[in-house]
C-alpha cells in the first residue's frame, strides 16, 4: 500500500522520523527499493500530484493561517494544481495551526464525509533549551519562512533578526559564512529548520562551517490521536481488501 501526504499550497508536513527513509528522484524506483527492503506500507511525502504511483490514500496538509492564499496555480499563486480535482482525490485533510483560513476547505471535505484532523507544531524541548535566554538570527529556505520565524517567537525564542531564502534553497559555504559572521558581530545564535539543516549535511554529518547553527526540531501533534489511528487503520484495511479482490 502506498500513501501520500502532501499540501495544496507549499507547507511541509514535519514529523519526527522514526522509520526507515528512502530518498529517490524517481518515485517509482524509490517505492521499488522500499518494497525490496520489506516495506508493506509506504508513506510518500509530496506525491499528491505525481502520476507515476497509484495511491491507496492521499492526504493534503494546509496551514491554518495561510490557507490556499489567492487560490491561483503556480506561478500566479501557491497551488500546484487546480483545487477542485485535488479535493476530489483527497481522503483526509490535516490543518496545522490555529488560524481559520482553511475552514472553507475543511467544511467542503467534511460535507463529503472526509476526515479533517487538527494539528499543531510542537517544538522539541532540547532545541528550546539550547536557545533559551539567547537572541537568535533565524534563517530558512522553506515554502513559508515567516511561519518558522513565528513558531520560534511563539515558543519564547527572541528572534532579533531573520533572513528568508527561496524554497529548497541550496546554501553555499559563502552564504553560511556570511550568516555566521553577522550572528557573531551582533552576539546572536544562528537557528534554522531541521529541513534546511539537513541540506547542509554531508556523508559525515554537518561540515565544520555549519557547526555554529542550531537546528530547531518540531513534531506534529494531533488534537485527536484516536481519529488519526482510525483513519490509518481504515485506509490500510480498505487497501488490503482491494488487493484480495484482485
Amino acid at each position: 500500500a502506498s500513501h501520500t501526504a502532501d499540501d495544496v499550497g507549499d507547507e511541509p508536513l514535519m514529523m519526527a522520523a522514526t522509520l526507515p527513509v528512502v530518498v529517490s528522484r524517481a518515485r517509482a524506483e524509490g517505492l521499488a527499493l522500499a518494497r525490496a527492503q520489506g516495506a508493506s506500507v509506504i508513506l510518500m511525502d509530496d506525491g499528491f500530484q505525481n502520476p507515476s504511483v497509484v495511491k491507496d490514500a492521499s492526504l493534503i496538509v494546509m496551514d491554518g493561517n495561510r490557507g490556499i492564499g489567492n487560490g491561483c496555480v503556480i506561478p500566479a499563486g501557491p497551488l500546484r494544481a487546480p483545487l477542485p480535482p485535488q479535493l476530489a482525490r483527497t481522503d483526509a485533510l490535516i490543518v496545522v495551526g490555529e488560524g481559520n483560513a482553511a475552514q472553507n476547505i475543511a467544511a467542503e471535505l467534511a460535507s463529503r464525509g472526509k476526515p479533517v484532523l487538527a494539528a499543531q507544531l510542537k517544538p522539541d524541548e532540547a532545541s528550546l533549551a539550547v536557545l533559551r535566554g539567547k537572541r537568535a538570527l533565524a534563517f530558512a529556505g522553506i515554502g513559508d519562512p515567516a511561519r518558522f520565524f513565528n513558531t520560534l517567537r511563539s515558543s519564547g525564542v527572541e528572534v532579533a533578526r531573520s533572513r528568508a531564502f527561496a524554497d529548497h534553497h541550496a546554501f553555499t559555504k559563502g552564504e553560511i559564512d556570511e550568516l555566521v559572521a553577522d550572528a557573531r558581530r551582533d552576539g546572536l545564535t544562528l537557528v534554522t529548520t531541521e529541513k534546511d539543516f539537513a541540506r547542509l549535511r554531508g556523508a559525515d554529518g554537518p561540515p565544520a562551517w555549519a557547526e555554529a547553527i542550531v537546528p530547531f526540531a518540531v513534531t506534529l501533534q494531533f488534537a485527536d490521536v484516536a481519529l488519526l489511528r482510525r483513519l490509518v487503520t481504515d485506509q490500510l484495511f480498505k487497501a488490503k481488501e482491494r488487493r484480495l479482490r484482485k
